[in-house]
């Protein structure tokens, strides 16, 4: 026979063969091991990614918003993404020049500062014995010469400009990938459904189409918080005569926007201003992020998620705490989105399953 031309076929392989067992077995573990190897390889890029992908689907109902106006797609990430230069543009001139002058200010008057601090008996016998007041003075006459204000953390201006075009790659390259996200958001999603099987495919796609949604509501509602804390914060300014009212307001909602340490942040960032404009208004603007810090984790960003993402107080409290300790940043920025998510799976598929068994 043809077949037999080459010899008889042999039996086939034992699967069961403990030699061959061990061979996919360490095969298997060796795939994983490349796989994680490679994923913690890239894990700067997929994170850069993931937020880009988060922001698209943020931005989507604002771009949605404006299609049901008339605007094609196009016109509309284009309207989005010109609001969203605009106020990137305002920000930095309204914040840029006064941080800088602040901050040499700072640098310049911390001599001064330490001496005040040195007449405190308490600090003053610490530093008998330790002399920290005496090496910060050596720090800072190395970077304060004739008047200016001389880079030295970071390595040096070298590290200084390592450092800003790291950041200003990462912007970019966010900013770019959430063009093409935001684009493309509907053939993503088109393209994902169709893998989905036939008889499944209306309802994965409607279930999909709300956690989109619901995302949406959660950028939007840490907006609203954001701008509640700056306003908050821009009040408080004018009332104690706090200069760069303004700035230090749109200082406070950005870093408000951050999870978790983003409000503290904030807090912090103009109390210091507070207390270098004098101790009195150091000592009110920290009674007043006290107060304000317990109404927004308590009140406004329990309610505003609540009706924005439909999850629980409770929940969303839980879900920032645990995602910041798994991932972070990245964790407490996906905490919430993915919290509501796993809600709505369990109120439309979990529980109905449920009830029929």
């Amino acid at each position: 026979m043809e077949s037999e031309r080459f010899g008889t076929p042999g039996a086939p392989l034992n699967r069961s063969h403990p030699f061959l067992y061990g061979f996919l077995a360490t095969l298997g573990v060796a795939t994983a091991y490349l796989v994680i190897k490679a994923v913690q390889s890239a894990s700067q890029v997929l994170v850069l990614i993931l937020i880009s992908l988060f922001l698209a689907v943020g931005l989507n109902p604002a771009v949605e918003a404006l299609r049901k106006r008339g605007l094609k797609r196009s016109g509309a990430v284009l309207t989005i993404t010109l609001i969203f230069v605009l106020v990137v543009g305002g920000f930095t001139a309204a914040v840029a020049p006064p941080i800088y002058k602040q901050t040499t200010q700072l640098v310049q008057n911390a001599p001064e500062y330490l001496d005040r601090l040195a007449t405190n008996p308490t600090v003053a016998n610490l530093d008998k014995n330790y002399h920290f007041i005496d090496k910060a003075k050596e720090k800072l006459s190395t970077q304060v010469q004739d008047g200016k204000l001389v880079v030295s953390a970071f390595g040096g201006v070298i590290g200084v400009g390592k450092t800003i075009f790291s950041g200003l790659f990462s912007a970019i390259t966010v900013f770019i990938l959430t063009l093409y996200f935001l684009a493309a958001l509907p053939k993503f999603t088109k393209t994902a459904y169709s893998l989905v099987p036939a008889s499944r495919r209306e309802r994965v796609s409607k279930i999909s189409d709300e956690i989109l949604v619901r995302i949406g509501g959660y950028v939007g509602g840490q907006l609203v918080v954001a701008g509640i804390a700056g306003l908050a914060t821009f009040v408080a300014a004018l009332a104690l005569g706090l200069p760069y009212a303004l700035s230090l307001a749109m200082v406070v909602a950005l870093c408000d926007l951050i999870p978790l340490i983003g409000a503290t942040l904030g807090a912090v960032v103009a109390t210091l201003v507070g207390f270098v404009h004098d101790t009195k208004s150091g000592v009110i603007i920290l009674i007043f992020y006290i107060i304000y810090q317990q109404l927004e984790n308590y009140v406004i960003y329990p309610r505003i998620m609540r009706r924005s993402v439909s999850v629980p107080a409770i929940v969303t409290i839980i879900a920032a705490l645990i995602g910041g300790s798994l991932l972070g940043l990245l964790g407490g920025l996906l905490a919430i989105p993915t919290a509501a998510a796993i809600l709505l799976i369990i109120d439309q598929v979990a529980i109905p399953r449920a009830a029929q068994n």
